[in-house]
């Protein structure tokens, strides 16, 4: 399967990784505006093909799906013109800014048959399927509470570079570049997570969120820094259980830390990782009246990369698909309005 790149940034380098590792699957393209950093990502990927355009892409042909990681507010035009075209599409999520463009490119994704599958890229994680396997089959009962949390700290560390001086950190924190704030960032990230593994839907939300004042006027190299860097969400799920959900990039002491716990009428679950440490804590049965924890093991899956290769092999669209990511859209929107309003609102 003939793979091209569309954008070259911090994840589209991850892109390539996963792509070029794949069994039957090689790199033969990628799009780029600036053409340094074109050449650059070309020559250090080996794609032989390089284009500035993705027009010339496609009427160029010769490949069979194409990676979007492209940024943000970048998804909808250059996902539609790939779908236009017939071509199976990876999308980096936010899969759009808005839920009615989310919506768009689902429904034409539809109308072409084309598979189209967002990279929701922690539903890879054996972790995160081990738990959805453990709701399934009942082993908490009936499932009461959910408390999920994103946690990051690039504000106050230095661990991934000087945030007040590079670029792929700046835009992160301006709305007028295309940000949505860490809500757009990683909120997807974390209510995907503990949707999915509850089982449940959200069905109301009611969500507060917070921009810090950075630099002396709020304001660094022409970046109005206003996006929202910490939010906290109070959900009503479809199966009757209530949660909270919340993200911050203030988070002192935690890189990139995901917590979700489960709690049910049977038993609880904690989900913990950063990086590649995992783990998954049950506690259950009698362990329930000594509040025992024990480790799960949890064996591995297919990564989303390797989803979208069989996905696109086999012509059907698997998960996580531009519905589901269109579904959290929905919700995301809701918690601007809600932020804005003060009011709890119906999904």
């Amino acid at each position: 399967m003939r793979m091209l790149i569309l954008g070259t940034g911090n994840m589209a380098h991850r892109h390539a990784m996963e792509f070029a590792s794949t069994e039957g699957c090689t790199l033969t393209a990628a799009v780029e505006i600036m053409p340094d950093r074109l050449a650059t990502f070309c020559e250090m990927h080996s794609i032989p093909k390089g284009f500035t355009d993705l027009d010339e892409a496609i009427a160029w042909g010769e490949f069979d799906a194409a990676a979007n990681v492209t940024p943000d507010a970048v998804h909808y035009p250059t996902t539609m013109k790939l779908i236009e075209a017939g071509v199976p599409v990876f999308c980096e999520k936010p899969l759009a800014p808005t839920y009615p463009l989310a919506a768009a490119m689902t429904q034409a994704a539809g109308e072409k048959g084309v598979v189209a599958m967002v990279n929701l890229r922690y539903r890879g994680l054996p972790v995160m399927q081990k738990a959805r396997q453990l709701v399934e089959a009942g082993e908490l009962g009936v499932i009461r509470h959910v408390d999920a949390a994103y946690l990051q700290s690039w504000l106050v560390g230095s661990h991934w570079g000087d945030w007040q001086t590079e670029e792929r950190w700046l835009w992160r924190l301006s709305e007028a570049h295309g940000s949505k704030g860490v809500l757009g960032d990683v909120g997807i990230h974390i209510l995907d997570f503990a949707s999915f593994v509850a089982g449940q839907k959200p069905v109301s939300i009611n969500c507060r969120m917070k921009s810090f004042l950075k630099g002396e006027v709020g304001q660094i190299s022409g970046y109005d820094l206003d996006a929202n860097e910490s939010f906290v969400m109070s959900v009503g799920f479809d199966g009757g259980a209530i949660g909270t959900i919340h993200a911050s990039r203030w988070a002192t002491g935690y890189a990139n830390a995901q917590k979700v716990a489960i709690f049910g009428t049977k038993g609880a679950l904690e989900i913990e990782f950063e990086s590649e440490a995992q783990t998954l804590r049950l506690c259950a049965v009698d362990d329930v009246h000594t509040q025992t924890w024990r480790e799960v093991e949890c064996p591995p899956v297919q990564g989303t990369y390797q989803s979208f290769i069989e996905a696109v092999r086999t012509g059907e669209t698997l998960e996580p698909s531009f519905l589901r990511a269109t579904e959290l859209q929905h919700v995301l929107d809701l918690c601007f309005e809600s932020d804005r309003t003060g009011a709890t609102l119906a999904v």
